[in-house]
């Protein structure tokens, strides 16, 4: 058994917090002090916070036709990659304050893939980045009939240009690690459901 570690939030003194800047998102420095496992306290330090908040992933994928749904999109964080800014992405949202994640998750399968699933899989939930920031993804499993989604979708006023393909499941995992689909939230959907895909076939796969 994994014990929990040794330290938990109490074992942080927090002495001072400051705005650096907000608008969409907000980024503020932390001036704080924490435990040592060898015993005492760290000296006072400062630590820069990039404060995103909750946010969801969907893979879809259906168990009859064994096909995954994948959307495309601009991303401005991946100007400098060799296969250009345009990645091949899972579904995903932000959580605003008062809504629960499968909500989230539901209602940007609708704004982004025009697809309302039948069934729901929760996988996990994790960190993206926690030496630098706070933000939480929810990560699901939507199971839906992709024989004739497609097209493009996103809301105008958020200029999303968002543009959704079905491919067949093989073609996805003989690529998984080759590059095509470089960020995390898609790795580890798509590993999850690499790992359970037997499993939802046998159960939901029937037509």
């Amino acid at each position: 058994m994994i014990k929990k570690p040794q330290f938990n939030c109490n074992d942080v003194e927090v002495l001072g917090r400051e705005t650096l800047y907000e608008r969409f998102f907000r980024v503020e420095k932390i001036s704080l002090r924490h435990k040592l496992f060898k015993g005492g306290w760290s000296k006072n330090m400062n630590r820069e916070i990039f404060l995103r908040g909750n946010a969801v992933a969907v893979v879809l994928y259906d168990p009859v036709h064994d096909l995954i749904g994948l959307i495309e999109q601009f991303r401005v964080g991946a100007m400098d990659e060799a296969n250009g800014p345009w990645l091949y992405e899972v579904v995903a949202g932000m959580v605003e304050e008062g809504e629960e994640p499968e909500a989230v998750a539901r209602r940007e399968l609708i704004e982004e893939a025009n697809v309302t699933p039948y069934h729901l899989e929760f996988i996990c939930d994790f960190l993206s980045s926690p030496g630098g920031s706070d933000e939480k993804l929810f990560l699901y499993c939507a199971l839906s009939d992709l024989t004739s989604a497609g097209g493009i979708h996103g809301l105008a006023d958020e200029n999303e240009d968002i543009n959704l393909h079905c491919f067949a499941a093989d073609d996805v995992f003989a690529e998984l690690l080759g590059g095509s689909f470089n960020n995390a939230a898609a790795l580890i959907c798509l590993q999850w459901l690499q790992m359970n895909r037997e499993r939802l076939r046998k159960i939901h796969g029937q037509e």
